[in-house]
């Protein structure tokens, strides 16, 4: 639903070719969706065969190669409102390979587990340092909304959730209250 949501939604404000769906989703959401470039263009067909985009146009620049150019139809805007209203309803059950890892746990040897959640560590720090700065960044600029603030907020407080937790987890395997 959110490669859907995003792309009508962009395209609610102009018509859009893919790429810059592409930018605009890496410059402004980078930080908390993971929407793949192939699936934009998987998506924009999808949504043009239901009616809820129309390719509008044709672009080619010099030696570029051509771009197809995309706008919203009435339908897509109904979609858009459908899709938004869903997303405000949805509560995600989130289920992480971490915990698979954990149930079999013995099964490595404990300095290899404590090595890699010590890694583990040092990449969710690294990504919320990066998360913090970029929530800066972002929030000086006076083209940014405030709301901008409530995303990063959100994201930022998962990944510290996720940080707390694997601090808490080396600590426990170090101490061995985890292996008794």
């Amino acid at each position: 639903m959110s490669v859907r949501l995003v792309i009508l939604g962009l395209l609610r404000k102009r018509p859009l070719y893919g790429y810059e769906i592409k930018q605009i989703i890496e410059e402004h959401m980078g930080d908390w969706t993971s929407i793949a470039f192939g699936s934009i263009y998987f998506a924009l067909d999808k949504l043009a065969q239901d009616g809820f985009v129309d390719k509008v146009g044709t672009e080619q620049e010099g030696k570029r190669p051509s771009r197809s150019v995309y706008q919203i139809t009435e339908a897509g805007r109904d979609e858009f409102l459908n899709l938004l209203r869903q997303g405000w309803q949805t509560i995600e059950r989130q289920y992480f390979d971490m915990d698979i890892c954990l149930f079999f746990l013995n099964d490595l040897p404990l300095g290899e587990v404590i090595g890699h959640l010590r890694k583990r560590q040092a990449i969710l720090q690294q990504t919320l340092n990066h998360i913090q700065a970029h929530r800066l960044e972002q929030l000086s600029d006076p083209d940014v909304p405030r709301l901008a603030a409530a995303i990063f907020d959100h994201t930022l407080v998962h990944t510290q959730a996720e940080l707390d937790w694997t601090i808490d987890l080396l600590n426990k395997l170090e101490q061995g209250e985890i292996l008794k």
